[in-house]
């Protein structure tokens, strides 16, 4: 069980609160003589579903219930068509890394692999299996300039699933993943950092 302190139902009430202004901010924003070319419409729409995502989320985990609204970004035709109550569940993974410093990559695997001896065969390639035949992903990702990585773009999905037999899925372990069984996803990317207000 996670020691995480859970949220209370005064949270829940700010969180309703934070709702209700960012849906008077927007119908501000909308309403303006001059919406069709003013940011504010976009920050005001980023900012309400912002604010129903955390209001959702928090109404789920103190009362067990959700609000009947669409969470942005849902894919697929209708959104999501799982079942309610998943059997089991997916968690998929991508990360991305720039291989900014292959010395650096390469004496971080020679410590690890004496068979890795300095200049000699397999490059970042043998250096890139020994490491990830030694630390976890979640590992990698926390130290990954310190292995002469650099994070790019990655995402997670958690979609619904069978249950399945051991083994059965692994020779082609992403051949199945629908959008519409998805049941949250989270995107990290400097391309969100970088848009402009307008898009």
């Amino acid at each position: 069980m996670s020691d995480a302190a859970q949220p209370t139902i005064a949270e829940v009430r700010a969180a309703a609160e934070a709702v209700k202004a960012a849906i008077d901010r927007h119908l501000e924003a909308v309403s303006s003589p001059n919406a069709a070319d003013d940011p504010a419409v976009s920050t005001a729409y980023e900012q309400l579903a912002t604010a129903a995502i955390a209001y959702d989320q928090l109404l789920y985990e103190v009362y067990d219930e959700v609000t009947p609204f669409e969470i942005p970004g849902d894919e697929g035709p209708g959104g999501y068509h799982g079942p309610e109550q998943p059997e089991a569940i997916s968690v998929l993974i991508r990360r991305d890394y720039h291989v900014v410093d292959p010395k650096r990559l390469r004496a971080q695997a020679e410590r690890l692999d004496e068979s890795l001896t300095p200049g000699g065969a397999g490059g970042v390639n043998s250096a890139i299996g020994v490491l990830f035949g030694e630390y976890e992903p979640d590992e990698i990702a926390a130290r990954s300039e310190e292995f002469g990585l650099e994070e790019a773009d990655s995402t997670l999905w958690v979609a619904a699933a069978e249950p399945t037999e051991p083994g059965e899925w692994l020779p082609e372990p992403f051949e199945h993943a629908d959008p519409q069984l998805l049941i949250c996803r989270f995107d990290v990317s400097e391309v969100y950092d970088d848009e402009d207000p307008e898009d």
